[in-house]
């Protein structure tokens, strides 16, 4: 009898934990954290029933592959740390030899972070260009009393961090609409910018972009090098709107023609749409509530809710 608790201590030890609603970051990935819990579940059951344990090993070999898996968690190193704004950071990790990420445009990847003995997954998109070869980065806003931000805060360079995926994005094809409008809040800006570089880098490709950025002040706005080279280029148009700004008279004279103070409200969105070349195709990215305002305002605007993709 001794022996079979035993065996049964054993097995209760290698029981997947169920996750908890921390843990799912509420993106719709595919696998869910929730879909990983109940195949390794079943392996768990199965194995438990036939009393052999090896059929638990091929799980175990994966997560020390190299390369994204959207069903287990891969190590990848910070190579590098930057601050963007009081509360912003990019951060930069590691692929081995030459390879790339190979995600498509838009797409998100799942943090996995332990915050006082609590497992935390959040999701982000990498803002690195498609085809970066030996590195991605990733934009992260830290909010004071974040779970997630309070373990992100630590990294500093040479720490390992676990990321799965890639799932969701936004099936772009070149040339396939006539103009994209990329409305975005603070780190909404990060799976616009791929989809940016991809058109710029394709000579072939002439859609129009208009990209309304959304940030509370002027030194809040990110990757500022970055937006104004994009914004040189003929198809590209790029504007701010800061809410907490009162005037533009301390602004750079090169943002005053492009920058609204104020929110961005339906008669705005009105006076955006209107400039457009050609009927939009919506791209929205922002929090929920940022999400629900501007697809409210783009009704008001003329534009159908099967003319925008909300990530």
């Amino acid at each position: 009898l001794q022996a079979m608790s035993d065996n049964e201590q054993d097995w209760l030890a290698l029981k997947p934990q169920e996750p908890s609603p921390f843990q799912c970051c509420g993106s719709g990935c595919k696998p869910c954290i929730y879909d990983v819990y109940e195949k390794e579940l079943a392996q768990w059951e199965r194995a438990k029933a036939m009393q052999d344990k090896s059929l638990l090993m091929g799980k175990k070999e994966q997560s020390n592959n190299s390369e994204l898996n959207p069903d287990t968690f891969t190590a990848f190193s910070v190579s590098s740390v930057e601050q963007l704004t009081e509360d912003t950071y990019q951060y930069k990790f590691e692929l081995p030899g030459n390879s790339s990420l190979r995600l498509s445009l838009g797409q998100h990847i799942v943090l996995r972070g332990m915050v006082n003995g609590l497992e935390v997954q959040r999701a982000y998109t990498p803002i690195s260009p498609r085809n970066a070869e030996g590195y991605f980065e990733v934009l992260i806003k830290c909010y004071e009393a974040g779970l997630m931000s309070q373990y992100i805060k630590t990294w500093k360079r040479g720490d390992v961090v676990f990321w799965r995926g890639p799932f969701g994005g936004f099936p772009y094809q070149p040339n396939k609409h006539g103009e994209l409008l990329m409305l975005a809040s603070g780190t909404g800006l990060a799976p616009m910018i791929p989809i940016l570089q991809s058109i710029t880098d394709d000579e072939e490709d002439e859609t129009f972009v208009t990209l309304v950025g959304c940030f509370p002040t002027f030194d809040k706005i990110y990757l500022k090098p970055l937006l104004q080279d994009l914004a040189r280029y003929w198809n590209i148009r790029i504007y701010y709107v800061l809410s907490q700004e009162t005037s533009l008279e301390k602004l750079p004279w090169s943002y005053q023609e492009n920058t609204y103070t104020g929110r961005l409200n339906e008669d705005l969105m009105k006076t955006i749409v209107n400039s457009c070349r050609r009927k939009p195709f919506v791209l929205i990215c922002g929090s929920s509530a940022f999400n629900e305002d501007m697809t409210r305002y783009l009704k008001a605007a003329g534009i159908e809710e099967n003319s925008c993709f909300v990530f």
